[in-house]
């Protein structure tokens, strides 16, 4: 907004005074006004009063021109007594003047002082945005170390999963190894086998042979659950560190996402870092452990211990035996049951009969009824009053059949969870016993296995066959003792609804009769608390029935009852001590290769009770060996290499004296091509059949097709292979020279 001043000649716009900053004073000089000007300065002051009317929304405008008014009229009041009628026109141009160039000079200073404040703002904005950029300078610089830890991190998790992955598939072809080396044992044990039948006057070495095959196979068995322990604990192993890559990984997301909680991450890592440095040094100490007691275990002879384990397996068979005693209770207990549906089923056949008899009279029922519409004949009170009562004697007895089926019922019920638990029981004594044979079968090296011991192990798992068919024949026979209880139960639900409907036939009948209101309401109030008391009985028996069965599972007994007897020598108890002994003893064998292992790892000299204990030869001994070794194998390699230039030459002379290449395509298959063919695809391809390989068979090919009359005559009618290839030499020697 601005406002005109008016004056002589002349007009200009003055500035806005809302525009001027606070603290700048516009009226740093004062005008002057020439003496006789009064009424140009009175105009002046009511335009400046108008002016200030207009303005009067911001008080610190009004204040500012108040006092400028106040200045002014106090210079123009002072020069009053001069002539004003001579000096008007001259005054008023100089008062223009003056107020112009005081306008000037505010518009400076106030643009001065808004550049001031410019500048000043302009300094702390740089200030804030220096820091601001440092900050976040910072900032990105901590982040992006704290990323390459993270991707160094990353890719060393990243090698170890590779190298877990190769030792993974190492393991894994050592295993297809270890396979193909066990069916090779396999077929040359029923080689043996078949030696061992042919030749019944070499029975003492092929007995021996079978004892060294036998204990290659165990040995190759041995090896093999070794590898399998291996695989499992290197899938756990990559499993655990794939787990262990998941969590890193998120908590890289969860670090970029928040950058504030670096360092609880780290402390985090860290930790995990460490604990996977322990474990991993704990691997590798305990296979270091597992492959020393393998070694000396190899090495020993632990007589004792056979003695102990066949003690061990002694008392299995017994525990066996007991297992099969249980299984004769139960098989009891089946035919218990059984003549007990039996007994039921002749309850159905009464309830068959019954139903009938509820038949005829119900046709008897409502041919009396009949009878009464068409004779309308009334009946006496003492003939309903006695309806009445036959009514509620069959209501009776009926109910009685529902009460004793449902209790049947429930004790079938209750029979068939005592069978399956005792099946349970059976399935987990069985899976016991496997696991127990299989951890005395993984404690036992191949040079402990024996004859006998086999011989055992047979008749137990022969006797766990017929345990598991035993236990196999006793589900069966309960799922069906299962599907007749539920026979049994509809055939309940049946007469329930036939109760139902003798009730409701018989609610009309009493109807008729002349009984008072009272005792109607009284009888069914007894029969609503009798049925409240009857469900509440049934579900105190079933919470009793379920806390039986909790106590009975967990080992509880009636004191009055029953008799718990303590054997003397419990055979759980000492293979419980047992166990303690060998664990003990295994425990301190470990710490003694422990101290071994360290000893040797140091290169000092080994302690004496150290090597007493271990047998481990002397270092003059181990550098004998080695040399022994490296001769060995040096002899070997020249082996090799004399076989490799051996044979080359053999192919060679019956290349020559032949006239023929022989070479191996597949598995007992040959090719034959003649140094005189034509083209170097003419080849001849042979079979070898029969156990031994002695007939040969020739296969159809291209160049076998051209040869059709060789083949003919010597070998369908002369059966002569020499003769056909001499025959096939000469034709294709022929050939040659006639071209």
């Amino acid at each position: 907004m601005s406002k005109r001043i008016q004056a002589p000649g002349n007009e200009r716009e003055a500035p806005d005074p809302t525009a001027w900053p606070p603290g700048v004073r516009l009226w740093g000089r004062p005008w002057r006004v020439e003496p006789g000007g009064r009424a140009e300065s009175q105009r002046c002051r009511h335009r400046r009063e108008a002016i200030m009317e207009d303005l009067g929304e911001n008080t610190t405008v009004l204040s500012t021109l108040r006092s400028l008014n106040n200045f002014i009229s106090q210079r123009v009041e002072g020069g009053s007594g001069l002539d004003v009628s001579t000096s008007a026109q001259g005054s008023l141009q100089t008062q223009y003047q003056q107020s112009m160039q005081l306008e000037e000079r505010a518009e400076q200073i106030r643009s001065k002082s808004h550049l001031i404040q410019v500048e000043r703002e302009k300094m702390q904005m740089e200030l804030s945005h220096k820091r601001a950029r440092v900050e976040l300078e910072r900032a990105a610089s901590t982040s992006a170390r704290n990323y390459e830890r993270e991707v160094d991190r990353n890719q060393e998790l990243l090698t170890r999963i590779r190298q877990l992955q190769e030792r993974e598939a190492e393991a894994q072809e050592k295993m297809k190894e270890q396979l193909e080396r066990h069916r090779l044992c396999q077929q040359s044990l029923d080689a043996a086998g078949r030696k061992l039948r042919e030749k019944e006057d070499g029975l003492a070495e092929a007995g021996e042979t079978i004892t060294t095959l036998k204990g290659r196979l165990s040995d190759l068995q041995w090896s093999m659950m070794n590898q399998e322990m291996q695989v499992k604990r290197l899938e756990s192993e990559k499993q655990e560190l794939k787990e262990q890559l998941d969590l890193q990984h998120q908590k890289w997301q969860e670090a970029n996402q928040k950058v504030q909680e670096l360092q609880a991450s780290q402390e985090v890592r860290a930790d995990q870092e460490q604990r996977i440095k322990d474990l991993e040094q704990k691997l590798s100490l305990q296979e270091q452990d597992a492959a020393i007691v393998k070694n000396m275990r190899s090495e020993l002879v632990r007589l004792p211990t056979m003695e102990r384990e066949l003690r061990q397996l002694r008392e299995e068979n017994a525990c066996l035996r007991e297992t099969q005693d249980t299984n004769g209770l139960l098989r009891e207990e089946l035919e218990g049951l059984q003549r007990r549906l039996g007994r039921q089923e002749k309850m159905q056949e009464t309830l068959v009969d019954l139903e009938l008899e509820k038949e005829r009279l119900l046709t008897k029922l409502q041919s009396w009824e009949r009878l009464d519409q068409t004779t309308g004949l009334s009946i006496s009170a003492r003939e309903l009053e006695k309806a009445r009562l036959q009514l509620q004697d069959e209501v009776r007895q009926l109910g009685g059949q529902l009460l004793e089926e449902r209790k049947r019922r429930e004790t079938h019920e209750a029979l068939a969870r005592r069978l399956q638990k005792r099946v349970l029981l059976l399935t987990k004594e069985r899976d016991g016993m496997r696991a127990i044979l299989g951890s005395y079968d993984s404690e036992l090296t191949p040079a402990e296995h024996s004859p006998q011991l086999t011989r055992r192990m047979r008749e137990a798992e022969d006797m766990m066959q017929k345990v598991q068919a035993h236990s196999s024949e006793v589900e069966a026979q309960l799922s069906q003792a299962l599907e007749e209880l539920g026979g049994q139960k509809q055939r309940a639900d049946m007469l329930e609804m036939e109760l139902k409907i003798l009730k409701s036939q018989a609610a009309p009948a009493e109807q008729s009769f002349l009984f008072s209101r009272e005792e109607v309401s009284s009888l069914r109030l007894k029969v609503e608390e009798l049925e409240a008391e009857r469900s509440r009985l049934e579900e105190e028996k079933k919470t009793l029935e379920a806390q039986l069965e909790r106590l009975t599972l967990q080992g509880d007994y009636d004191q009055s009852k029953t008799k718990v007897l303590h054997l003397s020598q419990n055979p759980a108890g000492a293979a419980r001590q047992r166990l303690r002994e060998d664990q003990q003893q295994l425990q301190e064998e470990c710490a003694r290769l422990r101290e071994l292992v360290r000893a040797l790892e140091a290169g000092g000299p080994v302690p004496a009770h150290l090597e007493a204990g271990a047998g481990l030869p002397s270092s003059r001994e181990v550098a004998e060996l080695k040399k022994q070794v490296e001769s060995a194998e040096l002899k070997n390699q020249r082996l090799k290499e004399v076989f490799q230039t051996k044979i080359q030459e053999f192919r060679k002379v019956c290349y020559t004296l032949t006239g023929y290449q022989v070479d191996i395509t597949t598995e007992s298959q040959y090719r034959l091509t003649s140094m005189y063919a034509e083209q170097k695809a003419d080849c001849l391809i042979f079979k070898a059949a029969g156990p031994s390989g002695t007939k040969m068979q020739l296969l159809e090919t291209a160049f076998s097709r051209t040869v059709p009359g060789l083949i003919e005559l010597h070998l369908l009618q002369q059966d002569s292979i020499p003769a056909f290839l001499s025959a096939l030499t000469l034709d294709l020697f022929s050939r040659q020279t006639l071209a």
